[in-house]
């Protein structure tokens, strides 16, 4: 093991065994940090390569925490990397096609390799083609393998052949739950030889065989990482390709956020739940401009929260732009350490260690923010959000209220109907007919107490002999077998079959768009009347659940199954019954959401260790499915020609020993003008491939039928098809498109309205780059890695935006794309900007690392000569972000740095 930063060592007893540790408490001013900062300052003390080099980052740190104001650069070496397959398989594409182009630069290609822990979760692409049978979770699982075997096959492939890589097959769970379930540890542990390790497994006997204890810290390539903020583990969504570089022992480099403070008192009162919790945190945290903070929560109301309640609420934290939502570690988090089945030592240590290190939640400790929010918990009522956006919550009793006003706003009429006949029977529906429920995502699923809160809803409306109406599509998707196996032992399964809420499968389904066509009656009329889905997921986006859906609402599990049975969101919670029981009485929601003392005798009784026990057998093992993957470990990986899944990509084609210098878009074409809000999911959709798309014409010209063209996100590792589906989202509305929805826009040569990706062709044969331009928050939503790839792929040379989310713009700096930040004030309407004009960014050096100028001049020139001249920031905000700007991009500085060595 590489002894570094000696002098900053001292000796952690824990129960009789010694550990080395880097105590933050030598530090000056770290008593008074907020929890998050802490961590980072244990990883300068640790991690960053020499000991004044290491204390000038802590004390960037340490200032810029006291002030309560962002800071400077820093380095952050995460422990781990977390990933999901639709945005691992991409990663491992890229790793293999790196030990290529370094033997061709001449580097050793064993080079390429994780040198930390890589986990990775198949979850992504198991879809509900079959819903509300029994059959349901055989046929979706045969489904998935029929569709991606290439894919697994080469996943398979990639375990075996690096190392530090751990691949939990499909039908095992969702990656975030699993991770705070079994894979997190909060305080990690290394051997005397630079082994990572279980603290069962050291001995710490002597000086010279201590272990080294240190924060168990990832970043991982889905928005929703920060779930692991619950259990007191920091960690947050970085696109793939910075995951790659941190999984190649890049350190990511980042600013010293701003760190919000969130006082919660009081606690949480009857059926409310932690996903209530979670929406008005959106609601609260989105209005307050909490865009690239680190927010964290504290205060006595901690004390009601369970450590699943925390997990639901962090995993929220993408849906307000923050980076993560940290909760400090507690007895709370010590129970779910057991629970989940930790060794007493692990336990033992995490305790010690976050009490030595000032992670121990310390309620009267006075710590500084930048702000502090207050929250009473006894303050939070029921909730849901739509239909579009999650921090668009309001509360369940308002439902009808706030549907009519939206049905106003979209010039709804309130007399249009339509049939459908289902079964022989005739139903007329209107606007926000239910056509999706879905108990579904790692915001909830993580939550054995709102699991649990369903079954009993299911179990309530089995009582009184009510059920879903037959047009909706319901979808039950457990989040790992731990789940099922508590409902199970409580009862309550059955009662969620018999009202239509049946396995499914194992993943994130609806909440990702996996929900499968909707019933083919509602397809038939979705043109006609505005459909509806309903769900316990954190994404609603326009065209994320289903193309064939126009509002989306968010909610906890008992409530979708509320929703389900009205069959409408034009319903109002309080008044209007749900239907009659056997008796004939009226069976309003409240006669079916259970009692907090309910929940509460069945969490005492049925959440228990030997639950999780059970619930983790054979997680890695797979089904004889993906045993029977026959696979062989190789060096470098043979590329199949003819496979439409895993395609090697030409990022390092012509790529030599050095950098080009880099030349500013000059006479760029609009290939895209977009507005407010534009998300990863308008620009690199994940879900189903349109027949006639450009993605769809390629597919077929291999011979793939159109029944086999499975979906965008499981195609991420050819990207061929993902250049094609580069802003084909169906809701997708450029501009430039003369009023057409989806991957339409202008062509500029010849006047013609073409698919996007064939505008981009005729671009890059005519040599013209392109640009786009788009309003605030430009690549909100997951933090999706093709969102930046693709676009590059299209020749997009720089994106000019009012704002940009966090993870996007660090990804567009990661392939090379320059982001451009209009100057306060202004934007592409105040400047008259159509997106007919042609666009000159003045050349920016990145030589020094950091963009010189920082405010860059742009010429926008009509085509009758008129010319606009504006100032655009350039958004490269770090020396290191500089210097990949330098190279083209974060893959080709990190595979020079690593051939050079």
């Amino acid at each position: 093991m590489t002894r570094c930063n000696e002098s900053f060592k001292r000796v952690l007893d824990v129960e009789g065994s010694e550990f080395e540790y880097y105590p933050v408490s030598q530090v000056p001013g770290t008593d008074r940090l907020p929890y998050a900062l802490t961590v980072l300052v244990e990883n300068a003390l640790r991690c960053v390569e020499g000991e004044s080099a290491a204390l000038d980052c802590v004390q960037r740190i340490v200032d810029a925490g006291l002030a309560g104001v962002p800071g400077e650069e820093i380095e952050f070496s995460p422990s781990r990397v977390l990933f999901q397959d639709f945005t691992g398989v991409p990663v491992f594409v890229d790793f293999a096609v790196m030990r290529e182009a370094c033997a061709q630069i001449g580097g050793d290609p064993a080079r390429i390799n994780p040198q930390i822990p890589c986990d990775l979760v198949i979850d992504h692409s198991v879809i509900a083609d079959e819903a509300g049978s029994t059959s349901a979770i055989d046929r979706n699982m045969e489904l998935e393998f029929q569709r991606n075997a290439e894919r697994y096959r080469f996943l398979k492939w990639a375990q075996d052949s690096f190392r530090n890589v751990r691949i939990v097959p499909p039908g095992s769970g969702i990656c975030h739950q699993l991770n705070i379930e079994k894979f997190a540890q909060i305080a990690m542990v290394r051997d005397a030889e630079g082994n990572v390790c279980d603290a069962s497994d050291v001995c710490g006997c002597d000086a010279t065989s201590r272990p080294v204890a240190y924060f168990d810290t990832l970043v991982g390539t889905d928005s929703h990482t920060p779930t692991a903020n619950g259990i007191g583990v920091l960690g947050w969504g970085v696109g793939g390709i910075e995951a790659e570089a941190a999984a190649l022992g890049q350190p990511i480099t980042t600013l010293v956020p701003r760190v919000v403070g969130v006082r919660l008192t009081g606690e949480l009162s009857g059926s409310v739940s932690a996903m209530d919790v979670a929406l008005r945190f959106a609601q609260m945290l989105r209005s307050r401009g909490v865009v690239g903070c680190f927010v964290e929560c504290f205060g006595s109301g901690l004390d009601s929260l369970s450590a699943t309640q925390r997990a639901c609420i962090s995993n929220m934290t993408p849906e307000y732009g923050s980076t993560c939502t940290l909760f400090p570690v507690d007895g709370r988090t010590l129970d779910f350490f057991r629970m989940t089945g930790r060794s007493d030592r692990q336990v033992a240590l995490v305790e010690a260690y976050a009490k030595a290190q000032g992670l121990w939640h310390d309620a009267g400790a006075e710590r500084v923010y930048s702000e502090v929010i207050e929250l009473d918990l006894s303050q939070v009522s029921a909730s849901m959000s739509g239909p579009s956006r999650p921090h668009d919550r309001f509360d369940l009793s308002d439902a009808k209220e706030r549907f009519e006003a939206l049905r106003l706003e979209r010039g709804l009429s309130s007399d249009e109907r339509s049939v459908v006949t289902i079964d022989g029977v005739r139903h007329e529906l209107a606007h926000g007919a239910v056509a999706i429920a879905a108990i579904t995502s790692c915001t909830t699923a993580a939550d054995p107490r709102m699991m649990l809160a369903a079954g009993l809803a299911a179990r309530n409306a089995e009582r009184a002999g009510l059920k879903p109406q037959p047009w909706v599509k319901c979808v039950f998707a457990p989040g790992s077998h731990a789940g099922t196996e508590i409902l199970d032992r409580a009862g309550l399964l059955g009662s969620l079959r018999s009202v239509g809420f049946f396995n499914c499968g194992y993943g994130c389904m609806s909440c990702i768009g996996n929900s499968g066509p909707i019933k083919p009656e509602m397809h038939e009329v979705c043109d006609r009347i505005e459909l509806a889905s309903v769900l316990s997921g954190n994404r609603n986006f326009e065209g994320r659940i289903s193309p064939d859906v126009s509002q989306n609402y968010l909610m906890q599990p008992a409530a979708v199954i509320v929703y389900a049975i009205a069959g409408t969101v034009d319903f109002d919670f309080e008044s209007e019954p749900l239907g009659v029981d056997l008796k004939g009485n009226s069976v309003f929601a409240r006669d079916l959401m259970p009692s907090a003392e309910e929940l509460d005798e069945l969490v005492e009784r049925f959440v228990t260790a030997q639950a999780y026990s059970e619930g983790a057998v054979g997680m890695f093992e797979g089904t004889r499915a993906w045993r029977s993957l026959d696979v062989s470990p190789s060096s470098v990986f043979s590329w199949d020609g003819e496979s439409t899944y895993v395609r090697r990509p030409p990022y390092f084609d012509g790529m030599g020993a050095d950098p080009a210098p880099s030349e500013a878009p000059c006479c760029a074409r609009v290939l895209a003008k977009l507005g407010d809000f534009i998300t990863t999911d308008h620009i690199s959709p994940a879900g189903s491939i349109a027949a006639g798309s450009p993605a769809a014409l390629y597919l077929e010209s291999h011979g793939v039928k159109s029944a086999d063209f499975n979906t965008l996100g499981a195609r991420r590792g050819n990207h061929e098809v993902m250049m094609r589906g580069t802003f084909a989202n169906v809701k997708l509305m450029n501009e430039l498109a003369a009023g057409r929805k989806g991957g339409w826009s202008l062509d500029f040569s010849d006047g013609r309205v073409k698919p996007l990706f064939d505008v981009s062709e005729s671009y890059r044969s005519s040599c013209v780059p392109s640009i786009v331009v788009a309003g605030k928050m430009y690549g909100s939503g997951s933090s999706r890695d093709w969102a930046a790839k693709g676009p590059m792929l299209l020749g997009v040379r720089a994106v000019i935006a009012e704002s940009f989310e966090r993870i996007h713009r660090s990804n567009l700096v990661g392939m090379g794309v320059l982001p451009l930040q209009f100057a306060e004030g202004q934007n592409a309407e105040t400047l008259g900007l159509t997106g007919e004009e042609s666009y000159t960014v003045a050349p920016v050096d990145f030589s020094n690392g950091l963009p010189e100028p920082r405010v860059v001049s742009v010429s926008a020139r009509r085509d009758d000569g008129c010319e606009v001249l504006f100032d655009a920031i350039v958004r490269v905000d770090t020396p290191t972000e500089g210097r990949y700007m330098q190279h083209g991009g974060i893959l080709q500085y990190v595979l020079r740095s690593l051939a050079s060595k």
